[in-house]
C-alpha cells in the first residue's frame, strides 16, 4: 500500500513539475519538495532541473540554489535551468558567477547556455550603463569582468565611462589592451584626454587612428578642433578643415561653430570669418563663437559691430553673448559703451547679471582706474561676489598700484578659502612693486606654510604639425644651443635699439644684471626663438601661454616683430596680442 501512495505522490509531483506555472505558491512549492526528498527524487536531474524552473517563476532563486547545491552531480540541463531562472529574474551576476562555475566542470557549457548567458550579458550591459551613469566606475569594472563573452560594445561602454569620469590614465591602459577597436573607442579615448586638458595627447591619438585607417566622423572632428583651439594647433585645424570640406561636413552646424571657435582661438580671424560668412544658417552659439573670436583678439570695434548686426537679424542674444561683448569693451577700455550693455541686460534682453558680467564690469572700471566705482559695485551686486569678482579688483588694484584696497579683496579672496597661488602671487607682486619686501616674504612664507606654489608658466607653438611646450629657462630641448643663441641675438638687437627691461617684472630683489637675464629666458621668449630658428622667414610665429604675458616680453615681442619682419601672435590666459611691424593689436592697454 505505502508503495502505491509513493508512487503516485511520484507521479503527482513529476506531473506538477512538467507544468511550473500551475504552481501557484511557495507553500504548494514546498509540499512538493517533501515529496522529492521522500521518494529520493530530489538526487533525479529532471526533477530538480523542473524544481528550479518552478522556483524561478515564483522568484525563489535562494530554494533553488539550496536543492541544486545538495545534487553531487548535476548535469547541464540542472546547470542550464539554474543560469536561467537568475537571469529571468534579474541577476545577472549570479548567472554570470554560476556559469563560471560550469565551465570548469567535465562537460561545462553545450548549445542550450549561451543563449542565457547572452540574455544575462545583454542585462549586465544595462547595469554597466547605469553604474557608468551613477558615477560608479568600481562597481562597473566589477560588472565588465563577469561577463564571459565581451563584444565591442561592451568594452566601449566601459572606456566610454572611464572617459567621461575623469579616470585617464586607467582608461588609456584599458583602451591599449582591447582586442579590437573602433570608431567609438577612438572617440571616447580622444574626448576623454580633451576633457582632461590632455590635448596634445588627443591630437597624438588621431593620429594613431589616422595610420589605423579609422575614418573620423562629425563626433571626432569637433573634439579634435576643441583640442586644436586649446594648444593653438592652427596647422592640424586647418588639415581638419580641408578634410571636412573634402567630406561634405562644412554643412553641418555644430561642426562649422567648431571651426569658427578653433580657428578664432588660434589667432587666425580672416580664416573664422570666411567659415562664419559662409554659414547658411546661424544659431546663437554661432553668434558667440564669432563674437568671443573679435572679443578676444582685441578687435572691440568689429565685435560691437557684430553684436549689432546680430539683433539686426532678430538672433536673441544670451548670457555667453553679452559677456562676449563685455570683454571686448574690457580689452579696449571702452567703459561708456561697456556699462550701457550691462544696464540693457535687464531692460533690454530680459536677462538677469551673472557673477561672471559683474566680474567683467569690476574688471573694466578697475582696469580704467576708477577703482572706487569698482568696489561700490561690488558692494552693490544682486549675488554673492566669488573670487574671479575679488580677483578682478585685486588686478586693478596691481596695474594702479593700490595696496589698501588691494588688501581689501585679499581678505574677501581669504574669507572665500580660495587658497590660490595666483592670487597670492598678485598680492605678493603688488607689495614688491611698492618696495615692501618684508611683506613679500611674509605671503611667500605663508604660502611656502599652506603648501601653495606658485603656477608655473609655460608658452607652446606648434612647428610642422607638433607642439613643443617651453617652460621658463628651458634646458631639455634637442635644439637648446640654437635656442639660446637666438636669444643672445635677441638681447643684442635689443641694445642696438636702446631697449631697457622692464626689471620691475621681476619679484625678487637682486641685481640688475641678474634680473635682465631672469627676463631674456621667460617661456614665451625661448618659443618665439625656437620658432625664429625652425620657420620659414615671413610665416607667422604663433605662441600660447598658460598665464598672462608680462610688460617686460610683451615690450621685446613688439622690437622682435619689427626686427626680424615677422607677425607674432601671442595668446596668453586673457587675450590675445598680434604683434606687427613694432606695435600690438592691443593698442598697450591690457
Amino acid at each position: 500500500m505505502t508503495e502505491v501512495v509513493e508512487t503516485r505522490q511520484k507521479q503527482l509531483a513529476l506531473s506538477l513539475l512538467k507544468t511550473p506555472h500551475s504552481i501557484k505558491c511557495a507553500k504548494h512549492l514546498r509540499s512538493i519538495h517533501v515529496v522529492l526528498l521522500r521518494t529520493g527524487l530530489h538526487h533525479s536531474s529532471f526533477a530538480v532541473g523542473n524544481f528550479v524552473s518552478c522556483c524561478a517563476n515564483l522568484g525563489l532563486m535562494y530554494y533553488a540554489t539550496q536543492l541544486f547545491d545538495q545534487m553531487p552531480e548535476p548535469n547541464s540541463f540542472v546547470w542550464n535551468t539554474l543560469i536561467r531562472g537568475f537571469q529571468q529574474n534579474h541577476e545577472p551576476k549570479k548567472a554570470m558567477d554560476l556559469f563560471d562555475r560550469m565551465r570548469i566542470e567535465p562537460d561545462g557549457p553545450d548549445r542550450f547556455t549561451y543563449p542565457f548567458v547572452v540574455r544575462s550579458c545583454t542585462e549586465l550591459m544595462e547595469h554597466l550603463r547605469g553604474y557608468i551613469k551613477a558615477g560608479d566606475i568600481q562597481n562597473a569594472k566589477v560588472l565588465f569582468n563577469l561577463a564571459p563573452v565581451k563584444d565591442i560594445l561592451m568594452y566601449n561602454t566601459l572606456l566610454g565611462g572611464y572617459a567621461r569620469h575623469g579616470e585617464v590614465n586607467i582608461m588609456l591602459d584599458f583602451f591599449h589592451s582591447m582586442p579590437t577597436k573602433d570608431l567609438v573607442s577612438w572617440n571616447s579615448v580622444i574626448s576623454g584626454l580633451v576633457r582632461d586638458k590632455r590635448n596634445n595627447e588627443a591630437i597624438t591619438h588621431f593620429h594613431q587612428m589616422q595610420s589605423e585607417n579609422i575614418h573620423p566622423n562629425e563626433i571626432t572632428l569637433v573634439t579634435l578642433l576643441s583640442a586644436c583651439a586649446q594648444v593653438g594647433a592652427l596647422d592640424t585645424g586647418r588639415w581638419l578643415h580641408s578634410y571636412i570640406d573634402r567630406n561634405n561636413s562644412s554643412s553641418n552646424l555644430v561642426v562649422s561653430t567648431s571651426l569658427v571657435d578653433m580657428y578664432s582661438k588660434c589667432g587666425d580671424l580672416d580664416s573664422a570669418r570666411q567659415v562664419f560668412d559662409k554659414m547658411s544658417n546661424r544659431d546663437v552659439v554661432a553668434w558667440n563663437a564669432m563674437i568671443m573670436g573679435f572679443s578676444m583678439n582685441g578687435q572691440s570695434k568689429t565685435t560691437l559691430q557684430l553684436f549689432t548686426r546680430m539683433k539686426r537679424e532678430q538672433v536673441k542674444p544670451n548670457e555667453i553673448t553679452i559677456l562676449g561683448v563685455l570683454c571686448a569693451c574690457v580689452h579696449s577700455g571702452l567703459v561708456k559703451e561697456g556699462q550701457k550693455l550691462f544696464d540693457s541686460m535687464d531692460q533690454e534682453h530680459g536677462l538677469e547679471p551673472r557673477v561672471e558680467h559683474y566680474g567683467c564690469m569690476v574688471d573694466l572700471l578697475g582696469r580704467s582706474g576708477l577703482l572706487n566705482e569698482a568696489y561700490s559695485l561690488i558692494q552693490s551686486m544682486r549675488v554673492e561676489p566669488h573670487v574671479g569678482v575679488w580677483g578682478a579688483l585685486l588686478g586693478a588694484c596691481k596695474l594702479h598700484k593700490n595696496v589698501e584696497l588691494a588688501e581689501t579683496a585679499m581678505s574677501h579672496l581669504n574669507e572665500l578659502e580660495h587658497e590660490d597661488g595666483g592670487y597670492l602671487t598678485i598680492m605678493s607682486n603688488i607689495y614688491a612693486n611698492v618696495g615692501r619686501w618684508d611683506d613679500v616674504c611674509r605671503v611667500r612664507e605663508l604660502m611656502k606654510e599652506k603648501g601653495i606654489g606658485k603656477l608655473r608658466g609655460c608658452s607652446s607653438i606648434e612647428v610642422n604639425g607638433v607642439i613643443y611646450e617651453f617652460g621658463a629657462g628651458e634646458k631639455v630641448h634637442e635644439r637648446v644651443e640654437e635656442i639660446y643663441e637666438m636669444i643672445d641675438e635677441i638681447s643684442g638687437g635689443l641694445g642696438v635699439v636702446g631697449h631697457v627691461g622692464r626689471r620691475s617684472e621681476v619679484f625678487f630683489d637682486v641685481e640688475d644684471e641678474e634680473k635682465d637675464e631672469v627676463l631674456m629666458y621667460h617661456s614665451e621668449k625661448m618659443a618665439v626663438a625656437f620658432g625664429l630658428i625652425s620657420m620659414e622667414k615671413g610665416s607667422v610665429i604663433r605662441v600660447v601661454k598658460n598665464l598672462r604675458i608680462c610688460g617686460d616680453c610683451h615690450d621685446v615681442m613688439k622690437v622682435i616683430s619689427k626686427m626680424y619682419e615677422r607677425e607674432i601672435v601671442v595668446r596668453d590666459r586673457s587675450r590675445f596680442h598680434h604683434f606687427k611691424n613694432g606695435g600690438c593689436s592691443c593698442g598697450d592697454y591690457w
